[in-house]
């Protein structure tokens, strides 16, 4: 759909996102405002047909939400629906990410000989870029999640001028390294759990035929291995993990191979230093991917980059440290979008109109009631330039 009909449709409409139905005068009325439904579609510069589901008025200010490893529009869901809440002047959009979601594959000439070069940070960053350029749109809020906070960062250092603020949802300086990422993920799922069962298909791995494949054609019980394995999070309702992870089960394995690659040769640890736009960092204690340690070596950088001219808030979600086991037990982590929506949407909200999140902490009622949330009026611990 593009712009004129999109204003021919007009702004009264309903927006139906994660199954909830949200009355907004200004919402345009378009096919793409749920995930459940058909999402619209742009051909983009780079060679990617992206897909993408929005909210809001076609002129409002825009902001851009952009998901996580293997995950799509659906990651954003609930969390777009509650600052459209807030915040129905916003122009809102979500999109699948190159190889995620709906949008197409990359095909370059070693996206299958080695297909971590179709999937670097730089060319998932040039992707958003493009699809702002066919979209008309000059500037925009970016927001991140994980994989996606990663991807964020790169268009704040290198596209700064098209940036009004970068909001970091679950981000590290670092990926290089990352045991999660990489020793569990890419060395013993991929390669060897998944790559072992595809060759058990008569298949070369990893070849074109299969990369070609999702898990769920490895592993008949891959949609059950996601919820216990991956798309698990005890704190977000599983209404929502349970799509993700029907979803997830079905991402192509170049995908999961390319995209888990490319991301471990991320490091701006050096080039935060010189990051420029408003930069806002949301963790949660309990983030079993993103250490504590490494929040440290962030924000580190973000002091040395508002030295030179940025700006930059960090705030903490939840109140109890990461479990010695390395699992989230009793307290908010890595998906915060998911299991804290509403109250990442007023730190968005907080953060375009006053360059700092509120100072409420969220976290869980207790261990036997870890998804029931409590806030605590300025109690959180945040930490900003100025």
């Amino acid at each position: 759909m593009n712009f004129h009909s999109k204003l021919i449709a007009g702004f009264s409409a309903i927006f139906l996102v994660a199954g909830v139905g949200i009355n907004s005068q200004s919402a345009m009325a378009s096919s793409c405002q749920t995930v459940s439904g058909p999402r619209c579609s742009v051909d983009l510069s780079t060679g990617i047909t992206m897909k993408y589901v929005e909210v809001g008025p076609a002129d409002g200010e825009v902001v851009i939400l952009l998901h996580g490893l293997t995950d799509s529009v659906r990651s954003w869901s609930l969390a777009a629906a509650d600052l459209h809440k807030i915040r129905p002047d916003l122009r809102i959009i979500s999109l699948d990410q190159r190889g995620h979601g709906q949008s197409s594959l990359p095909t370059g000439p070693t996206c299958i000989s080695q297909p971590s070069t179709c999937y670097l940070p730089k060319q998932m960053a040039a992707d958003v870029v493009a699809f702002m350029d066919a979209e008309g749109i000059e500037k925009a809020t970016i927001v991140g999640h994980s994989m996606g906070s990663v991807i964020a960062q790169e268009i704040g250092l290198s596209y700064p001028s098209r940036v009004n603020d970068l909001i970091l949802v679950a981000t590290t300086p670092n990926m290089k390294g990352n045991a999660v990422a990489e020793d569990w993920l890419l060395n013993s799922v991929i390669n060897e759990q998944w790559g072992s069962g595809i060759k058990k298909m008569g298949i070369n791995w990893p070849s074109a035929r299969a990369l070609a494949k999702s898990p769920l054609d490895v592993d008949k019980k891959a949609v059950t291995w996601m919820k216990q394995n991956w798309d698990i999070d005890p704190v977000a309702p599983k209404a929502l993990t349970d799509k993700i992870a029907w979803e997830t089960a079905r991402v192509k394995l170049q995908t999961w191979l390319g995209a888990t690659g490319a991301l471990l040769t991320a490091n701006n640890t050096k080039r935060l230093e010189q990051l420029g736009v408003p930069t806002l960092v949301l963790w949660g204690g309990q983030d079993s991917f993103f250490y504590e340690g490494e929040q440290k070596t962030l924000i580190s950088a973000l002091r040395k980059a508002s030295n030179n001219g940025g700006s930059f808030c960090w705030k903490q979600y939840g109140e109890k440290p990461l479990d010695p086991s390395g699992y989230q037990i009793d307290d908010l982590g890595h998906n915060l979008q998911w299991e804290a929506p509403m109250a990442v949407a007023r730190d968005i909200s907080s953060f375009l109109e006053t360059g700092k999140p509120t100072n409420d902490l969220t976290r869980s009622k207790s261990a036997k009631q870890i998804s029931t949330l409590v806030t605590e009026q300025g109690k959180a611990k945040v930490i900003c330039s100025s």
